[in-house]
């Protein structure tokens, strides 16, 4: 095996350990410097080291109890041995617990992500996560589908006028 395929094999494994972990599946020491950071669009500040981070991974399961976390593309890494790597995921679940402030609305979630990673020996020391927000809110039925006329409604009682569609 060359090296190159060896670092391939290792981020391969990272990347299974790292969504397992978000599914529950195992813990985040298994794939995390015990100092890792973490960032997403539902964190207000980075989440510092291994226990904080399986607490705001353990908060989304309490909200989406039937969670699945899987890979939906390979991992891209940005070269030979240490540096950073992308990890793609796909998160699917009913939301029927409370998620940062909002009460359960029992709607089905499908969200698309990647997580942008530095890698410190083998192992993730910084994250963030990436993924779109609007769209959540609207499959929570939150704020307006885009083109919908909701939509149109609220852009123009804010002064932004009518959108064309087509």
């Amino acid at each position: 095996m060359s090296a190159a395929e060896l670092d391939r094999a290792r981020l391969e494994e990272l990347a299974g350990r790292w969504v397992q972990a978000w599914s529950g599946g195992t813990d985040f020491a298994s794939c995390c410097t015990p100092d890792v950071s973490y960032e997403d669009p539902l964190t207000v500040d980075p989440v510092e080291g291994v226990e904080a981070l399986e607490g705001h991974a353990g908060r989304m399961r309490l909200a989406l109890p039937d969670v699945r976390v899987e890979r939906n593309a390979v991992a891209l890494a940005g070269g030979p041995g240490e540096g950073f790597a992308c990890l793609p995921w796909r998160l699917a679940g009913t939301h029927r617990g409370e998620l940062a402030g909002l009460p359960a609305t029992e709607r089905f979630l499908v969200l698309q992500g990647v997580h942008y990673v530095e890698l410190s020996e083998g192992c993730v020391r910084r994250a963030r996560g990436f993924f779109d927000l609007h769209d959540v809110g609207v499959q929570l039925g939150l704020v307006p589908s885009r083109g919908s006329l909701a939509e149109s409604t609220l852009l123009m009682l804010r002064g932004f006028g009518m959108r064309r569609r087509g």
